[in-house]
């Protein structure tokens, strides 16, 4: 490994996995740029995490680089009782796995085999909305889809497995929830579906915050409304979140740097 131009050249990974836990880097690699392009990333810290196909294993940041620099090779394989199978050399940075990323990633992906990825972020938007004791409302279409979101109360850093088990039970089989006091996070049986989750649910708390800032009664929606449409986005009533999106994203990120697929 080293550093030019800016940019940490780090050795491909692709002749030492296969072709499906590649196309999973590759993914989640991009995944973190779009997390970045869309200003929900906080710097070197939080994390983002895909399932490596036909394995107990997933893979996650090295703890040091930016999102706007993750790789497809630069990407940490980590089975889930924590152990590194697979790790670039990162030379004298010496770069591992953000303990707190390994806790919550470790037990979302243990508890619910069908999750291929997670995403948790501290976004300004989803931290505001996190320490509002009353939560995100229901006041938008978009926010009408988080309806039944899930709240997890704070414990401090999550450095402690102990905390796994509450957290599981407090994501239940949703695809989201809110960390009280702390962020947010989604999860998807595709990257493309965790990112749709995750950047809805930032325009939702984002919408929330600017409608409170406003200063002026917020105009409430039926609960019979407000079950209807929830239920319109239920799997079932309309096609997988991100079959559509995730095509055109990767596009996107093709046109501006397509070095997150290396």
């Amino acid at each position: 490994m080293l550093v030019q131009d800016g940019r940490v050249r780090i050795a491909s990974m692709r002749d030492r996995c296969s072709e499906a836990e590649w196309q999973a880097r590759v993914d989640l690699a991009a995944c973190y740029r779009l997390i970045d392009f869309y200003g929900m990333a906080d710097m070197m810290a939080n994390h983002i995490s895909m399932r490596v196909p036909g394995e107990e294993a997933f893979l996650i940041n090295p703890y040091g680089m930016m999102y706007e620099e993750i790789t497809a090779s630069c990407l940490i394989k980590v089975d889930h009782a924590g152990t590194i199978l697979a790790s670039p050399d990162f030379g004298a940075l010496g770069y591992g796995v953000n303990k707190a990323g390994y806790v919550i990633h470790s037990a979302v992906h243990e508890a619910r085999p069908e999750v291929a990825c997670v995403i948790h972020t501290h976004s300004w938007a989803s931290m505001a909305v996190s320490a509002l004791d009353c939560g995100l409302l229901p006041i938008t279409q978009t926010a009408m889809r988080f309806l039944k979101i899930g709240y997890h109360d704070y414990q401090g850093v999550v450095l402690d497995t102990k905390e796994q088990a509450s957290l599981i039970e407090d994501l239940g089989q949703g695809e989201a929830l809110i960390l009280r006091n702390h962020g947010v996070l989604t999860v998807g049986r595709t990257v493309g579906e965790a990112f749709n989750w995750m950047h809805r649910l930032e325009l939702a708390c984002r919408a929330q915050l600017g409608a409170m800032a406003c200063n002026v009664p917020l105009r409430p929606v039926p609960a019979q409304v407000l079950q209807e449409t929830w239920n319109q986005y239920q799997p079932g009533t309309r096609r997988p979140y991100g079959v559509m999106e995730w095509p055109a994203l990767l596009r996107k990120l093709d046109r501006l740097d397509p070095s997150y697929a290396l």
